[in-house]
């Protein structure tokens, strides 16, 4: 994505320490009820906060944002929601996969996008396939990924490995767990962001936040910017993270 000056942002590149940031993308709706404006009024402007949050992010020196931007209870909306939400999906990865690749960033889904429409699937599969080379940050799309859902899948792999011989039941350790997640690729997550002032984690990423620090804000998603990642990633930078220890 094009980098973009943004003079005004603290300067947190250097000092944050963050190298992997997600956020629960809250508050599109109440967004747009609070501007008595129809709910698809809400998801555009959301979309137009990642694409802010995207580049800012890149500016700060993170090696990978990921975004949850369709959880696999979201199916529970109405029709006529999920549909305006594919197709904001489809216009966003067919509009700024150009921008995505020349500046280097690789994108990345995360979730069972594969129950997915079939021509959405193959966008997506196009559209990561073109980035996989670059070496960039990752912007990982977390979609129809449900955290509970993710883990029963990653059982089942290592229960078919044990099966096949090539893995013992009492062998089976975290390390085997992390590596059939759809995060495997990842860096470790270090910083966990939800806007919308709801305080709850929502099925995402359960596993992956173990030791993550928590931020939560009652800005909603479509008016979240640079400046409020950088004052996200400067309340992390006074974190004391012990990771169980003193």
């Amino acid at each position: 994505m094009a980098t973009q000056a943004q003079p005004d942002l603290p300067s947190v590149a250097p000092l944050h320490g963050a190298r992997h940031v997600a956020i629960i993308m809250d508050g599109n709706g109440r967004w747009a009820k609070k501007r008595l404006l129809p709910r698809i009024a809400g998801h555009r402007a959301g979309v137009e906060a990642v694409r802010r949050v995207a580049r800012a992010a890149q500016d700060m020196g993170l090696e990978c944002l990921t975004l949850y931007a369709f959880s696999s209870e979201n199916w529970k909306r109405p029709a006529s929601e999920v549909a305006d939400l594919m197709g904001l999906l489809r216009h966003f990865i067919q509009s700024d996969i150009d921008e995505f690749h020349a500046n280097g960033v690789r994108l990345k889904v995360i979730g069972n996008y594969r129950a997915l429409e079939p021509s959405l699937v193959d966008l997506i599969d196009s559209a990561m396939a073109r980035t996989a080379g670059n070496g960039g940050p990752v912007i990982a799309i977390a979609l129809n990924y449900g955290a509970q859902d993710e883990m029963v899948r990653a059982a089942q792999r290592i229960a078919q490995k044990v099966a096949r011989g090539e893995l013992a039941a009492q062998d089976i350790a975290i390390e085997n767990i992390d590596s059939e997640l759809d995060t495997c690729e990842l860096p470790p997550l270090d910083l966990l962001i939800r806007t919308s002032g709801e305080l709850r984690l929502s099925n995402f990423m359960l596993w992956q936040a173990a030791y993550a620090e928590l931020y939560f804000t009652d800005m909603l998603w479509p008016d979240f910017d640079g400046r409020a990642l950088a004052a996200a990633l400067d309340a992390f930078r006074m974190r004391d993270r012990r990771f169980g220890g003193l």
